[in-house]
């Protein structure tokens, strides 16, 4: 995973330099995922959250959907589930819409939050 993390530092650099806000993005939300997968929750978290302003300001509605899917676990693991039942539902609306073989599982999931929280 270490390695991964230094090429997409590498890629960052060379997005931002080019000015390609879709692949900063997306350089972004794969540090997320490696620092996430590595347990460093809010380096995670913060690479996420920089991901979802660029692609709501470019208008990237699929990357807005996975940052807010990856962002969502992450916060709903730490008990944050009222955000994270937002931020994930933005994937099952985009997935929804589109067709999405996994639209059905995702949108149980968030559901299964759902009761979580309502019957809190």
């Amino acid at each position: 995973v270490q390695q991964a993390i230094g090429y997409y530092e590498q890629q960052l650099v060379i997005v931002r330099e080019i000015g390609d806000r879709r692949g900063e993005g997306a350089a972004l939300g794969n540090l997320g995922n490696a620092y996430a997968d590595l347990g460093q929750v809010q380096q995670a978290i913060g690479y996420y959250e920089q991901r979802l302003v660029i692609a709501r300001e470019i208008g990237d509605r699929h990357g807005e959907a996975l940052g807010g899917w990856n962002l969502g676990i992450l916060l709903a693991k730490q008990g944050e589930l009222i955000r994270a039942i937002e931020l994930m539902q933005v994937l099952v609306d985009f997935y929804q819409e589109i067709g999405h073989a996994n639209a059905e599982k995702h949108a149980a999931e968030v559901e299964k939050m759902r009761a979580a929280v309502d019957s809190t």
